[in-house]
């Protein structure tokens, strides 16, 4: 039934599909619609003009809006946008992977629409979902990550290429900070459990917030003890995170999910993380990694680490959070919502 099926993707467009380093979203998109394909469904793609994808490419957006500042976000977003929903009546399903704005389409076109919920920028936005709850079919990333005054149709954790991630053999001599340097990531209290446990820490990943990182980061930074490499692609990511001790992934927000905490179990990697949002879904604590609550706890469990076998913690996700498994789960999801459809028709 696969070759039936006809998906239009719709990608956010702030990064390419798939991102050079940064850009979860965009990484989902490329992981789906790659394993879509490789099904047999005709997928449409509508992503940046310089997308890599096997599937057929719509780009109207010349290349990511946060990869070239020249680039009106709120212009090539309605262009792009529109773009799928001009030609709605060639699909089965729209997948929506941009967010709420395209939901403000969707009563315009007789094709259902699927939306990743990829978390909750901000309280305000929510109402525009509440306003499509009834006409919409919104998946939840994380069962933490359900918002209470909507309804869901299901809940797929995202998958990744295990292909793409291995053991790390070698010595695991210092930890890991892996993600955007904002102050909801915890980067500084990552320095300060580095420092703690006297292990040195590697700080991988884009500066989001200029300003918290010129003043309470980058002081910190000494290249031996504190060490920043930037932003790290595909080609070095799996050689990063299994190098490493373990990942601290002390967040201070509800994480909906975190790419960067699968990946490093995936390398054997523990994950040393505070337990809020998705966290308790991922972190089994004493297994692959440890749920701490504060900076003495996580130093502590810095050297706990050291017990855990780096086998065990991949063997913990190998199943739960591969990709094939994702594809799988969002083909079904999408068969039975075209069914759904079109028994209504």
């Amino acid at each position: 039934m696969g070759d039936e099926l006809r998906v239009g993707m719709l990608a956010p467009i702030s990064w390419r599909v798939p991102p050079r380093h940064y850009g979860p979203w965009e990484q989902f998109v490329s992981l789906l619609t790659e394993g879509l394909v490789a099904r047999g469904v005709d997928v449409t793609l509508f992503a940046t003009a310089d997308s890599i994808t096997s599937a057929r490419l719509v780009g109207s957006a010349p290349t990511g809006y946060s990869e070239d500042p020249g680039l009106d976000a709120k212009v090539w977003e309605g262009l792009h946008i529109a773009a799928v929903f001009e030609r709605a009546a060639e699909f089965d399903v729209i997948h929506n992977s941009f967010d709420f704005l395209p939901l403000t389409y969707s009563r315009l076109v007789d094709t259902p629409v699927v939306t990743t919920i990829h978390g909750f920028s901000s309280e305000r936005i929510v109402p525009v979902f509440e306003e499509y709850n009834s006409s919409g079919y919104y998946v939840a990333i994380s069962e933490a990550d359900r918002h209470e005054r909507l309804d869901y149709v299901a809940t797929i954790h995202h998958g990744i290429d295990m292909r793409a991630f291995e053991v790390s053999e070698g010595p695991r001599d210092y930890l890991l900070f892996f993600g955007r340097i904002h102050p909801e990531k915890g980067t500084v209290e990552a320095i300060d459990v580095a420092q703690r446990a006297g292990v040195p820490l590697v700080i991988a990943g884009i500066v989001q917030d200029r300003e918290y990182f010129e003043r309470l980061v980058a002081p910190r930074v000494d290249g031996e003890r504190v060490a920043y490499v930037g932003p790290v692609g595909p080609d070095r990511r799996s050689e990063l995170l299994g190098g490493a001790r373990a990942l601290l992934h002390l967040v201070r927000f509800d994480e909906p999910f975190g790419f960067s905490v699968v990946e490093a179990m995936a390398c054997g990697t523990p994950v040393i993380a505070h337990p809020r949002g998705s966290m308790r879904e991922i972190v089994r604590d004493g297994e692959n990694g440890f749920l701490v609550t504060s900076v003495a706890d996580a130093a502590t469990a810095v050297h706990a680490a050291n017990d855990l076998d780096a086998n065990a913690v991949r063997a913990s996700v190998e199943q739960r959070f591969n990709a094939d498994r994702m594809v799988e789960d969002y083909l079904a999801l999408y068969r039975r919502i075209v069914e759904r459809h079109r028994s209504r028709l």
